[in-house]
């Protein structure tokens, strides 16, 4: 091989690892842990195209953060083909999301829980770390669920949650990616806890 094949090969391939290096880059990827139960219900309206309306427990009513929740439900439920009708709803749909901020020890484990937000209650975790820098990291656990009724019958039809611990602190970007993460594989979702991993811009 001459100098120059092989100066031109180093240079392919330094070119190579250089855009792949960038492209990794322009994304970040959220790795949410899905649980998701379809129960069938005698006598329920069919999931697929359902239409449907919110439901808020008393605490939640009077929250200004549960209306941005069901925006951002709202737009994961579309993506499925539900359809918001308040009048002409088959379904109900009750949405809980939270947030809670932790300091983690360099594994991303919690060392020290602080309840940070959201509705549907605080968590608070303590620990011990060995080894860790100070301060510590502040790392962030979100929780999104969904919980759909079946109007006829009040049973529940369609339950599911997604969790998701990461250095992010913005919420707003999260929680609309753990609702979609959570609707995956509607109406038929696989029977075990899987993990949905969702790609966005950084």
């Amino acid at each position: 091989m001459s100098q120059f094949t092989a100066k031109l090969g180093w240079i392919f391939t330094a070119t190579l690892l250089a855009l792949t290096l960038t492209g990794c880059g322009t994304t970040r990827r959220i790795d949410s842990q899905v649980q998701s139960v379809h129960a069938n219900v005698v006598g329920a309206a069919p999931l697929q195209g359902a239409r449907y309306r919110f439901e808020r427990l008393p605490s939640q009513i009077n929250n200004p953060a549960a209306g941005l929740a069901e925006q951002q439900a709202q737009m994961a439920l579309a993506a499925v083909g539900l359809a918001r009708d308040d009048a002409g709803a088959q379904l109900s749909v009750q949405v809980n999301a939270r947030a809670t901020s932790y300091m983690a020890d360099p594994w991303g484990r919690p060392v020290l829980g602080i309840g940070m937000g959201g509705y549907g209650g605080h968590g608070v975790g303590m620990g011990v770390g060995f080894g860790m820098r100070f301060p510590p990291p502040t790392y962030y656990q979100y929780e999104v669920s969904l919980v759909m009724r079946d109007l006829r019958s009040a049973q529940v039809v369609y339950e599911t949650q997604a969790v998701h611990n990461g250095p992010w602190a913005d919420a707003n970007t999260i929680f609309p990616v753990l609702m979609q993460a959570a609707l995956q594989d509607f109406p038929n979702p696989p029977a075990a806890s899987r993990q949905v991993n969702i790609d966005i811009p950084r």
